[in-house]
């Protein structure tokens, strides 16, 4: 077994884990990581293993909210476990636009769009769009505090009769109607849905277009952001095993170093999705989504450099 091949299947665990769940596009750091990390394996084990070490990343997502997705848990009564099969059935409705689209465009998506010129376009593309969201966000939330300034009494008093101003809902922090899991509606869930397609181009980030759907259609970044994992699992888990039957039916097969360096890789990933998840869902509750956008930008312009120049000179690209 070739240890450096595991150091190298470790890195590249790690930025799966990082990656997949921070809206800045998995695509976009693998495609600039694989100029860098050559293993000693088949490409089409390559291939495979790019995708299927993301079922570590997902893993995470099934540890993690456990209790919030099993249905039979026994802490649950007849009316929780409605609810979880409910939101089960909101998952499934979101995860139908990606395969009705996505599987029969998958392999000519990688032929013919998996390049670093179109990444840098998604990259930059979308970190723009996360900017201008955000601050539509912010200039909503400042007319909503603006209004509630406007009708509350003078001096803090009340006139007969009336009824005090509710303060806004959302705290300084974050904008939306939907405040929980439980309040997306069939509707929004495939709204949601349909935004996951455009991760189809790579580079969008799997991620990141559906924190945008969700924050289009009237989550919080915190709804958003946890919606976006729970849609992942269906998704991930199917285009894994899609990846799988693909190398087995093509006749290949793993031997003790393949099985070390996916091993690993899964491992890695796991771990460290645990911890980027974690982290996300801490920092959504604070801040806003436009240092993601920003780093999106500045990561576009890199990758269109290397690609453009640096690699060329190098001889990688």
């Amino acid at each position: 077994m070739d240890i450096l091949d595991l150091i190298k299947s470790a890195f590249l665990g790690l930025v799966e884990g990082i990656t997949e769940w921070l809206p800045i596009s998995s695509t976009g750091h693998m495609i600039l990581v694989e100029e860098f990390v050559k293993m000693n394996v088949s490409e089409e084990f390559w291939n495979m293993f790019l995708v299927v070490i993301q079922l570590g990343a997902i893993l995470s997502v099934v540890v993690l909210y456990f209790h919030d997705l099993n249905p039979f848990s026994p802490s649950k009564g007849a009316e929780g476990r409605r609810a979880t099969w409910t939101l089960w059935g909101k998952i499934i409705l979101g995860c139908i636009p990606a395969a009705v689209i996505g599987l029969p465009l998958n392999d000519f998506m990688d032929e013919h769009f998996y390049n670093g010129y179109v990444v840098a376009v998604a990259l930059v593309v979308y970190g723009i769009a996360f900017i201008i969201i955000e601050n539509w966000r912010a200039h909503k939330r400042s007319e909503r505090a603006l209004e509630v300034r406007m009708q509350a009494p003078k001096h803090g008093r009340h006139f007969a009769g009336a009824a005090p101003v509710a303060q806004p809902a959302d705290d300084a922090a974050d904008f939306g109607r939907i405040a929980r899991i439980e309040d997306i509606s069939w509707k929004t869930a495939f709204g949601i849905g349909c935004f996951q397609v455009l991760s189809l181009v790579p580079g969008t980030s799997r991620s990141g277009s559906t924190i945008i759907g969700g924050l289009l259609l009237g989550t919080t970044r915190s709804v958003a952001a946890k919606f976006t994992f729970y849609l992942a699992i269906p998704v991930m888990f199917g285009a894994s095993l899609l990846k799988v039957v693909k190398f087995l039916l093509g006749g290949a097969a793993m031997g003790a170093n393949e099985w070390g360096i996916m091993i690993v890789g899964l491992v890695v990933a796991f771990v460290t999705s645990l911890l980027a998840i974690r982290w996300l869902t801490g920092f959504v509750r604070r801040h806003d989504f436009k240092v993601f956008g920003w780093y999106r930008i500045v990561l576009g312009v890199l990758v269109l450099a290397f690609f453009l120049f640096i690699g060329p000179a190098l001889g990688l690209a």
